[in-house]
This record gives structure tokens, C-alpha cells and sequence, in this order.
């Protein structure tokens, strides 16, 4: 890519802090020059690039700590209403990981990368500038897509202790041979190709799927390789009521919480997903830990269930927002946690809008050890997401804040820079074909569609 050039964006509202705090300015221009934030000035700026129209939001490049481009896209739009469910239980096991494996042994690599390049498109018009996401290690088109793109990103490439771990009809699942230092030398070889690339913007987390999944001895020696090279941990904990079940029936009655906590696994550079079946008690355990949980509520809401941001937050666990991969409008997810934490706790006052996008800019940027990241000041990281609020749905205007939790959605999105480069602008994407790209990737996830394996899979 293009070495970025020096950029002035007016806000009519900028997103900063103040010792401490969150504060809106009025009538502000944000300055980048290189990859760093320059200067917050009242005055007009000389720069390459201008974007001076009224009614702009600047806020600091929003940050999508937990995603799925390809597993979610086998899935969309097939598995809503209930469909492919068997009774109502997690999909993980019975169509995602199953039909992603399937995927990559048929698929080229050019389908691969197309499938990449459309989620990372629909990242970056959700409004992300920074996204983590956990992939299965057969899939390293995600890391091309993402430097060719201009994303910041943390790939996660999955490690298990099977490969092909199924679910029987209780939910329990099954292991298959023993894949785990396979999966742990695979990723080691991705960290030597990926890490740092273009100046720090591509990094690599570890990436055990899941508790279930993932043995003792798998757990514990992912966990000591990233600490000895600092990389960030994620994975899935407590997401279904089988994934409880399995733990306490293999680990003495434990929950998942306590299991990497017992593993020495559960810590400060750890995000766990989900966690809807998290006791009071595991929540104030990873608290303790300095853990952080990966709220994604819209991907469980479909399915009927509650993932409450205000719930882990009111554990005093830190918690930000994802999407998931079910649907990468930022902006409307943290919408959702909104909704779905008030519904769920009867009180108006939890999750509010600095909340929430605190959860998705300083609150994220915290969870991965990044203090250059998720705040507007000089210095820190050219990373800026823009939204249009002269929309109007979006009118009268009081409060940015508000206006944008509860009336905005990624179709707002104006601009987007990560790392001092204009990605966006008007909403379009500036370096490629945007229907282009959607038709591969659509036509790369209909291989998969048509599959004996997958259309069985949909219609149970």
C-alpha cells in the first residue's frame, strides 16, 4: 500500500478524553501526518488530504476484538428462524466448524482469498479499523486480505486438540486423534511469516478454539508460547450449556473459567467469547484475573438467548463488543448490547452510550495492551472511523453519543483511515471494486453451499 499522507478531517464532534474521561468537542479538525495523530485544532490546516463537511463524528478508530469473516458467512442467512438447529443447541459443532473445514479441502486458494477479501470489506464498512479474529490455521488468506486491504489486524488462527471435534446428540463433544502440537508448530510457522508486518499493522494472537475442544496440555503450552513472544490469547468459554457440561463432566465438576484458571491459562492478555454461561462467581473470577470478556449479543439473539452486556459488566469483568461475524455493523451491535442489556437487567441506566463506545475504542485498546490505539490525541495511532449525523434519522441532535448508539448503524459510516491511510470516503471503499469483490466471495461461499454435506446440515 501507499505510504499514508498528511490528512485534516473536520468534526462538528470529536471523540477525546480529558483526564481521564470522556469529551465531545464542538468544531474541531483532527490532523494526521505519516501514521500518527498530529494535532486537535480550532484552526483550518494545510494538508495533502481535506475532508472538511459539516455534521462529521470523529471518533477513534472503532475496534471489533472478536470476528468470524469466513465460518459466519457458510452460515448466513441459512441458519436464522431455528434453522439447522438441533434442539435449539449451539450451531459450533453441527454446521460452522464442519462446513468451514469442508470449505477450505474444496476451495482454491484464489476462493479462499475472495471469501477473505468480501469479510474484510463488510469489517471495514461496518465501521472497524481494528478487528481480531480466530480462523481455522487453513484459511491464511485472511492475513493476505487484511494486509492488501488496509485493516489493522490481530489473526487468530485456531489451535485444537482435534480438528474434527463433532457433537453427539447430547451436545458432548467428541475428540478425534490429537492435533495440538500439529496446530501449535502450524501457528508458530504463520508468526514467523505474519507478525509486524507493514510496520505493526498485521499482528498474530493465539487462538485455542475453545475449552472444549482444547486439552490440558494444548491449553497450557499455547498459553506459554504467547506470553513468551506477547501475544494477545482468545478463545471460546462457557458459549453453550453443552460446552459447561463437558467441562464438569472431564475436570471434577469445574466450569470453564475455573479450568483455565486451574490450566495457569486465565490472565490479563486473555479475551474470551461470549461467556453467556458464566456463573456470578466465574465472572468475578475473571475479573480478579484482569480477563476480558467478547460480548457479541446479536449472533446469540437470533437464537433466542440473552448475551447481556450489562451483566459481565456488572461483575466488574472488562468488557467490549464484537460482532461475531453474523453481522459486521459495529455500530449496530453495540446497539443491540444497548437494547438487550436494558431488556434483559429492567433498568434504563446500564450500558449507555459512553459505555458502549468506550467498550469499542479506549476499553478494547486496553484489553490487547494498546495505548496508541482506540483514543484521538497526538501521538497515538492515525486510526479514525467517521460517521455522517446530518442523516435524518438522525435528527434533531442533542448528544453524538446517544445519537449514534441509539440511532445509528453502519450506514452512517463516511469515512474510515487506519494507520494514516483514507480507506473509506463517502462510505465507498477507495483501493477496489466493491461489487467485484462481494460476487467472488459470494460465488466462493456457494461452492460450499452446494454441498451434499451442507444442504443435510441446513434443513435438520
Amino acid at each position: 500500500m501507499t505510504e499514508p499522507a498528511t490528512t485534516a478531517i473536520f468534526g462538528s464532534y470529536v471523540l477525546t478524553e480529558r483526564d481521564g474521561e470522556q469529551v465531545v468537542l464542538r468544531d474541531h479538525w483532527v490532523v494526521t501526518k505519516g501514521r500518527h495523530i498530529a494535532a486537535i485544532t480550532t484552526e483550518r490546516p494545510r494538508a495533502d488530504i481535506v475532508l472538511d463537511q459539516p455534521g462529521r463524528f470523529v471518533l477513534p478508530g472503532l475496534m471489533n476484538l472478536h470476528n468470524h469473516c469466513f465460518s459466519e458467512a457458510v452460515a448466513r442467512t441459512h441458519t436464522e428462524d431455528g434453522a439447522g438447529r438441533k434442539n435449539n443447541e449451539s450451531i459450533v459443532y453441527t454446521v460452522l466448524l464442519p462446513l468451514t473445514k469442508r470449505g477450505i479441502d474444496i476451495l482454491s486458494r484464489e476462493e479462499r482469498l475472495a471469501i477473505a477479501r468480501m469479510g474484510i470489506l463488510q469489517l471495514l464498512k461496518g465501521g472497524a479499523t481494528t478487528v481480531m479474529e480466530p480462523f481455522r490455521n487453513g484459511i491464511p488468506e485472511m492475513f493476505d486480505a487484511a494486509l492488501e486491504m488496509g485493516l489493522r489486524f490481530y489473526g487468530a488462527p485456531y489451535l485444537f486438540s482435534t480438528a474434527d471435534a463433532k457433537a453427539d446428540a447430547s451436545g458432548r463433544v467428541i475428540y478425534r486423534g490429537d492435533d495440538g502440537a500439529a496446530d501449535l508448530e502450524a501457528w508458530n510457522r504463520i508468526h514467523a511469516t505474519w507478525e509486524g508486518r507493514d510496520n505493526g499493522r498485521i499482528r498474530v494472537a493465539m487462538s485455542p478454539h475453545a475449552t472444549d475442544t482444547c486439552g490440558p496440555d494444548l491449553l497450557r503450552a499455547a498459553a506459554a508460547r504467547a506470553r513468551e513472544v506477547g501475544a494477545p490469547i482468545t478463545i471460546h468459554l462457557a458459549q453453550s450449556q453443552g460446552e459447561v457440561k463437558t467441562i464438569a463432566e472431564r475436570y471434577e465438576g469445574r466450569t470453564p473459567a475455573e479450568y483455565l484458571d486451574w490450566l495457569g491459562v486465565l490472565g490479563p492478555d486473555v479475551l474470551a467469547a461470549h461467556c453467556i454461561d458464566c456463573t456470578p462467581d466465574d465472572l468475578r473470577l475473571m475479573a480478579a484475573r484482569g480477563a476480558t470478556v467478547l460480548n457479541c449479543p446479536r449472533v446469540f439473539a437470533r437464537a433466542g438467548k440473552t448475551a447481556s452486556f450489562a451483566y459481565f459488566a456488572e461483575h466488574g469483568v472488562r468488557t467490549v463488543v464484537g460482532t461475531d461475524g453474523y453481522n459486521m455493523d459495529l455500530v449496530g451491535e453495540v446497539n443491540a448490547a444497548a437494547i438487550i442489556s436494558k431488556v434483559s437487567t429492567g433498568d434504563a441506566e446500564v450500558a449507555t452510550a459512553p459505555q458502549l463506545l468506550a467498550a469499542i475504542t479506549r476499553d478494547a485498546a486496553a484489553a490487547i495492551g494498546r495505548e496508541d490505539l482506540g483514543v484521538i490525541r497526538p501521538g497515538a495511532a492515525a486510526d479514525l472511523t467517521v460517521m455522517d449525523m446530518t442523516h435524518p434519522h438522525m435528527q434533531p441532535l442533542h448528544d453524538p453519543r446517544r445519537a449514534l448508539v441509539w440511532l445509528g448503524h453502519r450506514g452512517n459510516l463516511d469515512a474510515l483511515m487506519v494507520d494514516g491511510r483514507l480507506l473509506l470516503r463517502g462510505g465507498r471503499y477507495l483501493a477496489g471494486d466493491e461489487a467485484a469483490i462481494t460476487a467472488a466471495g459470494t460465488a466462493a461461499i456457494q461452492k460450499i453451499w452446494d454441498l451434499p454435506e451442507a444442504r443435510a446440515a441446513f434443513e435438520s
